[in-house]
């Protein structure tokens, strides 16, 4: 049995019951013990477990985890402590650069950003980030080949946070996460759109979106403490 705690349990409770998981969940029993996925299979649900729904603020949106060795660890677009900084990283640390750096308002950010050793982003989570994937789960090498297993599953759980809270700021880059726009309630949550941050993309929308200082604007607005978008290491 999943257990997730901070009240998600309680909202997916059908979702890890129906007979579309139960399928799901044996194919990832046969998948992991033939073959080589990521990230680990006890850190699929880990943004779950690292944001309480009680606690949310954000949820960022990826596409799947990152499949190269030693990288994914449950959170989207962050790798374990240690591991080389994946390109997209290395853009989105230098758009919150050019973001927040530029941002003279300390109501919106009480520090400047400073570029982090590590692309371990548990710090974002401990303040409200959902850093939740569209696939969870993902092969070796293979880009977005989960990406079918898991689109139902990841619909449902965008559509009953949009349905149970308020005032949650949606953020979504690339075309695999806009497709979640259409299960979100435009009228309760804000919702900011661009272009996957990887090099492919980058360019067409990604650098220059502002979505970090925008994204604490709007929290400072509805009197929410911003996100601190420095990085932060547990020990």
């Amino acid at each position: 049995m999943i257990e997730l705690s901070g009240n998600w349990d309680t909202l997916l409770q059908d979702l890890f019951a129906s007979e579309k998981y139960l399928q799901l969940r044996a194919f990832l029993k046969n998948a992991y013990a033939t073959q080589t996925i990521y990230p680990d299979m006890y850190s699929i649900y880990r943004a779950f477990q690292c944001t309480a729904l009680t606690n949310l603020k954000v949820v960022l949106l990826g596409q799947d985890p990152y499949h190269n060795i030693g990288q994914a660890h449950g959170l989207a677009f962050s790798v374990q402590d240690g591991t080389t900084l994946p390109p997209s990283l290395c853009n989105i640390f230098k758009e919150i650069d050019d973001d927040i750096n530029s941002c003279t308002d300390r109501h919106i950010q009480p520090t400047p950003f400073i570029q982090p050793a590590t692309g371990d982003l548990t710090s974002w989570t401990k303040q409200g980030v959902l850093l939740l994937n569209t696939a969870l789960t993902v092969k070796a090498h293979s880009a977005n080949s989960h990406k079918e297993l898991w689109q139902w599953f990841t619909d449902a759980v965008i559509e009953k946070i949009s349905s149970t809270t308020e005032n949650i700021v949606f953020i979504l880059w690339g075309n695999n996460a806009k497709s979640k726009k259409q299960f979100i309630n435009t009228n309760k949550h804000y919702i900011l759109e661009a272009a996957h941050p990887s090099p492919l993309s980058a360019h067409n929308g990604f650098f220059g979106c502002k979505h970090f200082s925008k994204t604490n604007q709007y929290l400072y607005q509805i009197n929410k403490r911003p996100i601190d978008w420095n990085i932060y290491t547990y020990s």
